[in-house]
């Protein structure tokens, strides 16, 4: 079977966005508990896994000064 690449993903696990983004885990955690029910609606539960919108969180970075 073969992976789709992390640039080809729609959404991405909290490992793989801290990875895809050179975020460490933990600080993927903290933003996303921390903006789950916000107005920026990057993240996406799959069950009680979290799952992260890849391009609505670059979008989310692209209007950050600091994270």
């Amino acid at each position: 079977m073969n992976d789709v690449p992390l640039k080809d993903k729609f959404n991405l696990t909290i490992q793989e966005a801290a990875k895809y983004f050179n975020i460490g885990e933990n600080k993927m955690h903290r933003i996303v508990n921390d903006y789950l029910d916000s107005d920026y609606k990057f993240v996406v539960q799959n069950g009680g896994r979290n799952m992260i919108k890849r391009q609505m969180f670059e979008e989310f970075l692209n209007q950050t000064t600091s994270i």
